[in-house]
């Protein structure tokens, strides 16, 4: 069993709030970039606040950071450099927005999930707060942050993305997870890693990183081939 993916589409189930699934994007967009191809990436939820019933946990992404950012080093990676009081304890808002931005395009929302990871890793903004998501989305130059806010004022997007949270919730591994036209599905693709002690004690141990292997999932939900536009 699989999700199903449209040609020319990646399926991504991710959080922004997770480390792992910000290297793999990074490296999609890049790989398409480079390639040239046809291809978006299908913003689809994997709620880690919901799925571990904690608020998003700092000591665990303090203990990531440094290794995932060493992995893709010009994302500007920080551990959290404000007040530990600011930390966003949820992504709920944060994810609803990038499912309320795909309701606009799929490349609005490939720009404000970026966006909204660059804002949390890099500059340490509590993704949490209303206000804060729409500034974000203001950056954005294919998002229309006024239907953005109108969407989250009523909550179109959130039903039909807990939906398919929940429908999913079971097949997907974790974030991140890709499903693509063809079939194929892979959790965390290129990477294989270990924690030395406890999560949020200890610290995560990458025993092997393949970035190439993104520049095959591109090539593989490419729309026959075609160039990107």
């Amino acid at each position: 069993m699989s999700v199903p993916a449209r040609e020319g589409t990646i399926v991504v189930y991710t959080d922004v709030a997770c480390a792992w699934s910000t290297v793999a994007i990074v490296r999609l967009l890049r790989a398409r970039d480079e390639l040239g191809l046809d291809v978006r990436l299908d913003h689809r939820l994997f709620l880690l606040e919901d799925v571990n019933r904690v608020p998003i946990p700092k000591r665990f992404l303090d203990s990531e950071i440094p290794v995932a950012g060493a992995l893709e080093p010009d994302f500007g990676w920080t551990t959290w450099q404000g007040d530990p009081s600011d930390w966003p304890v949820t992504t709920l808002p944060a994810n609803e927005a990038v499912h309320a931005a795909k309701r606009q395009s799929m490349r609005a929302a490939e720009e404000l999930d970026l966006a909204l990871r660059r804002a949390l890793f890099r500059d340490s903004r509590c993704v949490s707060l209303h206000h804060e998501i729409l500034d974000i989305a203001r950056g954005c130059a294919h998002v229309d942050a006024g239907a953005l806010a109108a969407s989250l004022d009523d909550g179109r997007a959130r039903g039909e993305m807990m939906r398919d949270y929940r429908a999913n919730r079971e097949l997907v591994q974790g974030s991140p997870h890709l499903f693509l036209p063809d079939g194929h599905d892979v959790h965390n693709p290129g990477i294989e890693l270990h924690w030395v002690g406890e999560q949020g004690a200890g610290f995560p141990v990458v025993d092997r990183d393949e970035p190439g292997v993104f520049a095959d999932l591109v090539k593989r939900a490419a729309k026959d081939g075609g160039a990107f536009r």
